[in-house]
């Protein structure tokens, strides 16, 4: 009988035991962050339905997309910062409850307020959950090769996550209706929380009086909510005042900036950017989401508005990518980075998404989806596989221990800063192009198309800078 006892706490079972309790807990991060990134891609397709029956204006519309995008990457930092501080696990649960309120709110909302004061809503969740999941995976898993493996199974699943809300959002709106994007939420965020309250081991935190900067936390939180307002609607008003809006931002980031080098206990320590690593993978991010967010919303619209695809068939038409990025990342990234290091695998998917963004630019107004879509797909995602779990790595790999909170919010936020930028950059260029081809008498299609075209070439340059930033900035010493 003892020697069974002795057999069953062996130091091996109570190894596999923990090893096994880890990988749970990746899988319950990983289900709460799925959720947030869906609902960041399942609205877009639904938009033209949710403006027919809420009757919604053009710029009104833009606030389903800008309410959730202002706060989310707004916050990101902040509650990044107090993560570390009250407690990831705290954060993580706190953000997956908030989140799913805010979308049954959205799934039932009749009007317009209602419906862009949820998604705001959601934003805040979001940020709870996601800022810190970076944070808690590094802690989960310290060794290199383990922590490799980790990273390409949460990357996979943000990546595939993002690729596959545009194929929920079709099928949902097109199955039963637009509300039911947001009310999807519900089991899957009751799910999410009641495993990560049971699974994920507590945390103290350093305590409030650790880092609590107040007063830096209202500027920087002002200046990344401006930042994000400024990009998303610049669209919308005269270059006057975006150009005011983006000295205020910036008027605000320097007070920050200032606030931080003499507070006694600043909520951003600087010297978190002397890491040539995760101030160098931040800024590659940058551009690459930026690139790849082009990718998402405006192959969509050509999908849609240049081939005739409705709702489902532009969605299933993405399905390719999220398959994809989960095999390649699944399968080959953590063994990839392993044997060639996260350096070189991250220059080799740059180099696939560059030339996949090139490809795409080609996409004419006669085109086919077989021809000149699924090839350049197929290019960006397994560019993608390659380089987003290798640039997460090098990020974090910079940061530590007792900063891995604000590293993991900084990482987001420079996603969302990144994506934002991309997409108001690209979507601009190509209306331009389109308004002043119809003006000069082309048919509407090949305009259409043509201004496509545009952002795609403009979008390669962008891939190509990533790929001269990594090379430059994240190259190991010694090389």
């Amino acid at each position: 009988m003892s020697a069974a006892i002795e057999s069953s706490t062996s130091p091996a079972s109570v190894t596999s035991s923990r090893t096994y309790s880890r990988w749970v807990s990746l899988a319950v991060l990983c289900a709460g962050t799925l959720m947030t990134i869906l609902d960041g891609n399942i609205v877009t397709v639904a938009m033209p339905a949710i403006q027919s029956d809420l009757g919604f204006s053009g710029p009104g519309l833009a606030w389903v997309v800008n309410a959730y995008l202002i706060a989310f990457g707004g916050l990101l930092l902040l509650v990044g910062r107090l993560g570390d501080l009250v407690g990831r696990k705290r954060m993580f649960t706190a953000g997956l409850a908030v989140f799913t309120a805010a979308s049954v709110v959205c799934g039932t909302a009749t009007g317009q307020g209602v419906l862009i004061a949820a998604r705001a809503v959601q934003g805040v969740g979001g940020a709870m959950a996601s800022a810190v999941v970076l944070g808690m995976l590094v802690a989960l898993f310290p060794e290199p090769r383990e922590q490799a493996r980790a990273i390409a199974v949460f990357s996979a699943v943000g990546a595939a996550g993002g690729a596959l809300g545009t194929f929920l959002g079709g099928a949902l709106t097109q199955a039963l209706n637009w509300h039911w994007i947001f009310l999807i939420n519900l089991p899957i965020g009751v799910a999410a929380w009641l495993a990560a309250v049971r699974v994920l081991a507590p945390e103290r935190g350093a305590g409030l009086g650790s880092g609590a900067d107040y007063p830096g936390a209202a500027l920087v939180t002002g200046a990344l909510m401006l930042t994000v307002y400024v990009i998303v609607g610049a669209g919308n008003r005269s270059l006057t005042a975006t150009m005011l809006l983006a000295a205020l931002a910036l008027g605000l980031f320097t007070a920050f900036t200032v606030r931080q080098a003499r507070a006694a206990r600043p909520l951003l320590r600087l010297r978190l950017f002397r890491s040539r690593l995760l101030t160098g993978a931040n800024a590659v991010q940058v551009l690459m989401i930026g690139t790849m967010y082009g990718f998402q919303f405006i192959g969509a619209l050509y999908l849609q508005r240049v081939l005739g695809y409705g709702e489902l068939a532009t969605g299933t038409a993405f399905l390719p990518a999220p398959i994809a990025i989960g095999l390649l990342m699944l399968g080959l990234s953590a063994r990839t980075v392993a044997r060639f290091g996260g350096y070189r695998v991250l220059l080799a998917g740059l180099v696939l998404i560059t030339a996949g963004m090139a490809l795409l630019s080609r996409a004419p107004a006669d085109g086919s989806y077989a021809a000149d879509v699924l090839p350049p797909l197929l290019l960006l995602s397994a560019g993608f596989a390659a380089a987003m779990p290798a640039l997460t790595g090098l990020a974090m790999s910079g940061a530590r221990e007792e900063d891995a909170g604000l590293a993991s919010g900084l990482f987001n936020t420079t996603q969302v800063v990144g994506g934002s930028l991309g997409l108001a950059t690209l979507t601009t260029l190509a209306a331009h192009r389109t308004d002043t081809l119809l003006d000069g008498g082309t048919a509407l299609i090949p305009a259409t198309a043509e201004g496509y075209q545009l952002a795609f070439r403009v979008a390669t340059a962008i891939a190509l800078a990533a790929l001269v930033l990594a090379g430059v900035t994240l190259r190991p010493r010694g090389e």
